[in-house]
């Protein structure tokens, strides 16, 4: 081998260097802040953790359901609570200012989601008296929460997520944001109840944690459906954001913000599963509740309509697949479901 040809050889040597090493420091670095991830998620939901009395599987299913490999729904519950407003209390005892019901579709990675306001007038299982859904927490805590949805639409609740104001607060914080498209003025009170203290002007604009929370949470500014879907426009708002690339690093501060002000029965092993759903932002169906306003013994309450929550039980039913013929209690198991 000639000096030219030895040279030449080197200098492919080299070039092979220049691109493999940074592609080296990039896997590296990568597999380092995928294991951070991981170790903060295994922190995070360890701390997180809390499962239903009712053990692994709703009493609506024949068998427990695997995020992983089956269509699945979620429970989203905002409690009215924060540090400011819960002294020792922690989550119970206090009522939900937000549910949502999301059902996971596996085989188009679709997502499904209907706000249930929460004055509405509803059966909450072990009660005498119908009463507002929001009643629930306070009377028996997630366990009655997920109960009294699933006594309401006849399908199972497999997994449930609690988050609290200052939850809330902090995801949209490390988010540095969210972009929303306000549809009118709002005038509500800040997270330390202070009156009048966020004015929001109707337009597209970036809405900072306090707006956001805000925004999402008034029962002045229109009719409690109308906050319903504002609270689901503010999640597919937060689903976005953390779906940029901008916000991959911000994963950690996120799940370590998240993990003191938050409760699920979801096991690491399911969050990981989520991962499949990231790219689903652009295919989420928002769905809504008809009712009409009702005074009963001078309580105000929210009136479902009957068929309208049959049309969205069905809805969900299909998005699930879901073929269970329960009565719609909780304590009732379905003849038959499929996962």
């Amino acid at each position: 081998m000639d000096r030219q040809q030895i040279r030449k050889k080197k200098k492919k040597k080299r070039r092979i260097k220049f691109i493999v090493f940074p592609l080296l420091l990039i896997l590296l670095g990568t597999v380092g802040f995928g294991s951070y991830l991981t170790y903060k998620l295994a922190n995070a939901s360890t701390k997180a953790q809390e499962t239903l009395s009712r053990g692994g599987k709703s009493n609506l299913r024949l068998n427990a359901i695997d995020p992983g490999k089956d269509n699945f729904s979620v429970l989203i519950a905002g409690i009215d609570d924060s540090k400011h407003r819960k002294g020792e209390k922690g989550f119970e005892g206090n009522r939900t200012d937000a549910l949502i019901l999301a059902t996971f579709n596996r085989e188009n990675k679709s997502v499904r989601m209907v706000s249930i306001p929460r004055d509405s007038y509803v059966q909450i299982p072990g009660r005498i008296n119908k009463d507002k859904i929001t009643h629930a927490h306070a009377y028996g805590g997630i366990d009655l929460t997920v109960d009294t949805v699933e006594h309401l639409f006849n399908l199972p609740v497999d997994y449930y997520v609690r988050v609290n104001f200052d939850a809330f607060l902090q995801i949209v914080d490390t988010l540095g944001g969210v972009d929303v498209d306000v549809k009118k003025k709002i005038v509500e009170q800040d997270s330390k109840d202070r009156p009048k203290a966020i004015t929001i002007e109707p337009g597209k604009q970036r809405l900072n944690p306090e707006e956001a929370l805000a925004y999402a949470r008034t029962r002045h500014a229109d009719s409690d459906i109308m906050r319903g879907d504002r609270q689901k426009q503010i999640v597919e708002a937060i689903i976005k954001e953390s779906t940029q690339i901008k916000s991959i690093p911000k994963y950690g501060q996120l799940i370590e913000n998240v993990g003191d002000n938050m409760s699920t029965n979801f096991t690491l092993g399911n969050m990981v599963a989520l991962l499949k759903y990231a790219k689903s932002v652009d295919n989420i169906e928002s769905l809504s509740l008809k009712g009409s306003d009702a005074r009963i013994n001078n309580i105000y309450y929210y009136s479902l309509d009957e068929q309208s929550v049959l049309e969205v039980q069905n809805k969900l039913k299909e998005h699930l697949n879901y073929k269970g013929t329960g009565t719609g209690t909780a304590n009732t198991s379905s003849d038959n479901s499929t996962n």
